[in-house]
């Protein structure tokens, strides 16, 4: 089992960092990409290292990608390989887990319209107006998709992404 974490500088630090290392307590190969090698650093002073350069993705390799929020998903959601990633999860399938902002990804991939989901409160609107229907949740799951709104989420979050990777 491999996952993807797409984020880059100003990533929420525990919406990178709490996946990240509960995915690799499952067992699972976790890899980040972004715009650059090197490193990012979060909105907190955490940083985490960069494993690939985000046009050097091939999605095929991975199993489940994971969308932190923080201010990264609104550079993140204006580059095309972000997108093209996105799109290739949700044509095949897989699991989709977004929180906070990282939903911005999403919407710019067009990917939301018609599918239950939550977010921070700041892009609820923007959810709507992309076609999603928003519930105030703290995690909500639509066939692939699992959304959540905030740090304090986070148990909810992984609980269903923990539950979608053991199915």
């Amino acid at each position: 089992m491999k996952a993807l974490i797409i984020s880059a500088d100003d990533f929420e630090d525990s919406e990178l960092l709490y996946p990240y290392y509960r995915l690799k307590e499952e067992g699972v190969d976790v890899s980040v990409a972004s715009f650059g090698v090197g490193k990012i650093k979060g909105k907190h002073g955490y940083s985490k290292k960069v494993d690939f350069f985000i046009g050097d993705v091939d999605p095929d390799e991975y199993d489940i990608l994971v969308l932190p929020g923080g201010k990264a998903p609104e550079r993140l959601r204006l580059h095309k390989d972000a997108i093209r990633i996105a799109k290739h999860f949700f044509e095949k399938n897989k699991p989709v887990a977004a929180i906070c902002h990282g939903q911005q990804i999403l919407i710019s991939a067009g990917l939301i319209k018609g599918k239950r989901a939550t977010s921070w409160g700041g892009i609820r609107d923007d959810l709507i107006a992309a076609g999603a229907q928003f519930k105030n949740e703290e995690v909500v799951v639509d066939g692939n998709l699992i959304t959540s709104r905030q740090p304090k989420d986070m148990p909810a979050f992984m609980r269903e992404i923990v539950k979608k990777i053991r199915e």
